[in-house]
């Protein structure tokens, strides 16, 4: 069946990065888009950033546009979050989530297949 395993959470002081990883098995990772949300609790799963299967075309959202980077190695299964200038409304779990559009980047979170469990990102301020 079909996981998605992320890591590379932890806790970090306002300024710092962090990158997150999310291993993929069971799908033909190529050919599916790849994202990024987080929800902090009581809030709603918010879109981060979307990258499609070829890597050739990603978005994000305006909040981290600048200081997050989303990527992806195909021969790897893998995809990453590569996040900078952490600040402490970073503060949430992340998910990453498998879309079997491979030109996809849409940012609303019911458009998506498949889904990790999630990795914790606490940033102090």
């Amino acid at each position: 069946q079909v996981q998605l395993v992320e890591s590379g959470g932890g806790l970090v002081q306002a300024g710092d990065s962090l990158r997150l990883s999310c291993a993929a098995s069971g799908l033909a990772f190529s050919s599916v888009s790849m994202a990024w949300f987080r929800q902090a609790p009581g809030k709603e799963r918010e879109f981060v950033a979307a990258i499609r299967a070829s890597g050739a075309t990603t978005s994000s959202a305006d909040s981290v546009k600048g200081r997050f980077t989303i990527s992806r190695v195909n021969a790897k299964n893998t995809v990453y979050l590569q996040m900078n200038s952490l600040k402490p409304e970073d503060t949430a779990t992340y998910y990453c989530a498998a879309n079997r559009n491979p030109y996809s980047t849409i940012t609303n979170p019911t458009y998506y297949d498949y889904w990790g469990q999630g990795t914790q990102v606490t940033v102090s301020s």
